[in-house]
């Protein structure tokens, strides 16, 4: 048993997920690709990418696909065989807790069948790319009407969007563009589509690994499942730890860096979803229900400032034309002068991101 404190899980969090120390390697090479970074907004994924290497961000090996929850994240193309297979549901209940809305009521009751006919329309209608409504419009067509429903704005049956992006990868879909313009395509030689769950448990212990010591319950609702189901899949072989008296789980071979990460200097930009603020347990990451409500909002998430190994505050971006970034800081607390030269300094890593020579601070 290894009884930690909460600085201790923050500190093995930032070092398993290369914020400790910036590498110089390309964003396919970097060990956080495991789980996957989120797209959340423009460039956002360039961002979480500059905060951990000094090396190139664009990287060929890297692909956009609705992965975890059904949201879009880059994760590497030659991890997609094994990440469809992961990520298809382990039964008719885990199938049937993925697509639950209040949309199509009547819709989880069709259990892994409504993957199946979402993920085989799919294969079917995209075979080139094509704009994101009018692949709904020709998915919706094929699929039980269960999991559709009526559209006021545009007068039309459609999918639930919950369904047919938590079905997107094993149906073969790269998302090649969001906004107002969207749009998706076939996966070029992408995986087949799986008859069966294969590798939930690495699923699990990948999670471990980036956002442990944790519990059945916080991977459960990462993935948007059910408890009972990630129990029924938990691996074996884990290690259990006390986090302040708590009960939580990680995985052996990650024991020795729970115990030895340093403690984190320096401050890091994170974009809104970034990994690191991907994990469940929101008390342990940032304490206080009102900044954490800064931190997780309803729509419009900001980024997040780690000062330090703490989340320090919130931040948002706005474009200066082509060569500035200007960025706003919320601060939770007030920064020395010297913390805020230390987060002025690292501002031009989001600037380097957002693809733009210079980044200019204002603190509120």
């Amino acid at each position: 048993m290894i009884d930690v404190d909460r600085a201790r899980v923050m500190a093995y969090r930032l070092a398993a997920q290369g914020l400790t120390e910036r590498s110089g390697a390309r964003p396919a090479d970097l060990p956080v690709l495991d789980l996957g970074v989120q797209d959340y907004t423009p460039d956002s994924a360039r961002v979480a990418f500059a905060a951990r290497t000094g090396g190139e961000l664009d990287d060929d090996r890297l692909i956009s696909v609705w992965s975890a929850r059904g949201a879009p994240h880059r994760h590497r193309r030659a991890d997609l065989t094994a990440l469809t297979g992961q990520l298809w549901p382990a039964g008719d209940d885990d199938a049937a807790a993925r697509i639950r809305s209040g949309q199509i009521p009547a819709g989880p009751r069709l259990g892994m069948r409504a993957f199946t006919a979402t993920a085989e329309a799919f294969r079917e209608v995209l075979t080139a790319p094509m704009p994101r409504g009018e692949a709904s419009t020709e998915v919706s067509r094929r699929v039980p009407a269960e999991l559709t429903y009526d559209c006021k704005p545009c007068g039309a049956r459609h999918i639930a969007s919950n369904v047919w992006q938590h079905a997107g990868l094993a149906g073969g879909v790269e998302v090649l563009s969001r906004g107002r313009d969207a749009m998706l395509g076939p996966i070029p030689d992408g995986p087949p589509m799986p008859s069966r769950n294969e590798g939930f448990g690495r699923l699990v212990e990948t999670y471990l690994r980036f956002l442990g010591p944790a519990t059945p319950a916080e991977v459960a609702k990462y993935l948007g499942t059910t408890t009972a189901v990630v129990k029924r899949e938990w691996p074996a072989g884990l290690r259990e730890v006390r986090v302040n008296g708590k009960r939580a789980w990680l995985p052996e071979a990650s024991a020795g860096l729970l115990e030895s990460a340093p403690p984190p200097r320096g401050a890091r930009w994170l974009p809104a979803m970034d990994p690191l603020l991907q994990a469940r347990d929101r008390d342990l990451l940032v304490p206080g229900r009102e900044r954490q409500k800064e931190v997780w909002r309803i729509l419009g998430n900001p980024g997040a400032l780690l000062v330090d190994g703490e989340i320090a505050g919130v931040w948002r971006a706005r474009m200066s034309g082509r060569r500035r970034v200007d960025l706003t800081v919320t601060a939770f607390a007030p920064l020395s002068a010297d913390r805020r030269r230390v987060v002025e300094d690292e501002a031009a890593q989001v600037a380097r991101g957002r693809g733009v020579p210079g980044a200019a601070v204002t603190f509120e």
